[in-house]
């Protein structure tokens, strides 16, 4: 017998899906205020350089500015070397283009600052003697990156791919961005199979567009056209576009 109302209990999850889905982007387009306005305080997840002495190295991630934060993330990094007074900060800012600047950006400041409105997580760290030998490793990952001139939101290069770069440059940086990270899938160099971020695994990616990746840290990932699918057996989850991972946490 059909519904009264029309619709069958399919077609209503489906529609409720949908309309999750543009409330979640509502929400996401009307929280973002006038990016010249818009909160870039500290958060406090990163050491005071007078407290820590030693050398850090953290990588942050943050949904990105206006609508586009219901689908992404921005990422960056920061280091700080043994007995330095301040942090470097890298990361790759696509407006810089639009001045004729090279899109990676290197300043000194603070680290966790909110993205524009957006509390930035810690994806991972590292300090003391790790990470005194991984600055250097990022140092050279950052010269080398070969897409200073280049940036798409989608699928890549973008901010993401070049945070992803670091990571998967460097042997001491063992974890991965967070699946909604858009662009971390595009593999540098043109190559089609590599080694997952953490190290744990491998991956094969189509300029970002699809791919699979399979490791200990990362689970199963299932990229289709930007967006990430995957389950993580280690640490019980599932991975979604838009949400990111539900479930318990990587650590």
């Amino acid at each position: 017998m059909k519904p009264k109302d029309g619709y069958t209990a399919k077609q209503k999850v489906i529609i409720g899906v949908w309309v999750g889905i543009l409330v979640w982007i509502l929400a996401m387009t009307i929280r973002s205020t006038d990016w010249r306005f818009a909160d870039r305080s500290s958060v406090g997840l990163a050491p005071l350089p007078e407290d820590e002495k030693g050398a850090v190295v953290q990588v942050y991630a943050a949904r990105t500015y206006s609508w586009r934060g219901a689908f992404a993330v921005h990422s960056w990094v920061a280091v700080k070397p043994e007995n330095a007074k301040t942090y470097t900060i890298y990361q790759v800012m696509g407006w810089y283009l639009r001045r004729g600047l090279p899109a990676v950006s290197v300043t000194k400041g603070i680290p966790d600052r909110r993205w524009y409105g957006s509390e930035p997580r810690l994806v991972g760290e590292v300090r003391g003697a790790d990470a005194a030998r991984a600055i250097p490793a990022i140092e050279r990952a950052v010269r080398n990156y070969p897409y200073g001139r280049v940036y798409r939101a989608w699928p890549g290069p973008n901010s993401n791919t070049f945070v992803s770069h670091i990571i998967r440059s460097v042997p001491e940086l063992k974890f991965d961005l967070p699946s909604i990270a858009i662009g971390k899938d595009w593999l540098v160099g043109n190559r089609f199979v590599g080694v997952s971020e953490s190290k744990s695994g491998v991956q094969f990616s189509l300029y970002g567009l699809f791919g699979v990746t399979l490791g200990w840290y990362e689970g199963v990932e299932l990229n289709v056209l930007g967006l990430t699918f995957g389950i993580d057996i280690r640490r019980p989850a599932v991975k979604l576009p838009l949400f990111g991972r539900l479930g318990l946490s990587k650590n």
